[in-house]
């Protein structure tokens, strides 16, 4: 991924807090010699004070035996993307219908070191720090090892630990245009109103020029 100086993240606080919001993504295996990656796309917990990742997928998943290979792996996640008409990004003094289309995107990758998980108990423990992220409020039983509900599906899955050893983000939002264009792509981004525009014009406006 490229990352030019002001697609950069300000600093670890603006990925790490776009990342607490961000708990899907895709995980990318090294594939076996000649062939493609596996890419896995996976709900995940991130704890930034242990600094890994936490996941689960069914023990029938071909991946496995890569993943026990090679255990370097990224965990991609991307978000808030948009199109941008070439017209919004024309310059002050260029027609219109010479400016260059573009996509806006955030985006972070976290290179991890995978271990993969077949205890029962730490399995339950991977499966609920899981479901206490995504379901903060209750309304599920704790899995337990050998316990109903959930003791007995735990060998049909294998939990995985993903530690941080590297992050990559990005921030494409037109830093390095001009004040007068940026304002233009704002008011375009909020007058079309599509699905991730409001996040998008949020970012563009927030980071401001380079």
């Amino acid at each position: 991924m490229l990352i030019h100086p002001w697609d950069a993240p300000r600093d670890d606080e603006e990925w790490q807090r776009w990342l607490a919001a961000h708990d899907f993504g895709q995980l990318a295996v090294n594939g076996p010699a000649g062939a493609p990656p596996f890419v896995q796309p996976l709900h995940f917990a991130y704890d930034p004070l242990r600094g890994e990742a936490v996941t689960h997928l069914a023990r029938p998943n071909p991946l496995w035996p890569a993943l026990e290979a090679n255990p370097t792996v990224l965990l991609s996640v991307v978000d808030d993307y948009v199109y941008v008409p070439g017209p919004w990004q024309a310059a002050p003094d260029s027609p219109p219908e010479h400016g260059v289309p573009t996509s806006l995107y955030a985006a972070v990758q976290l290179t991890c070191t995978a271990r993969v998980v077949d205890d029962p108990r730490e399995k339950a423990e991977l499966l609920n720090r899981q479901t206490g992220h995504f379901q903060p409020e209750g309304g599920s039983a704790r899995a337990a090892a050998g316990e109903e509900p959930y003791g007995r599906l735990l060998s049909g899955i294998r939990g995985l630990r993903l530690a941080v050893t590297g992050v990559r983000a990005k921030f494409k939002y037109a830093g390095k245009r001009s004040e007068q264009v940026r304002d233009r792509i704002a008011v375009g981004l909020g007058e079309r109103g599509g699905p991730r525009d409001a996040a998008a014009r949020e970012h563009l406006l927030r980071r401001g020029g380079a």
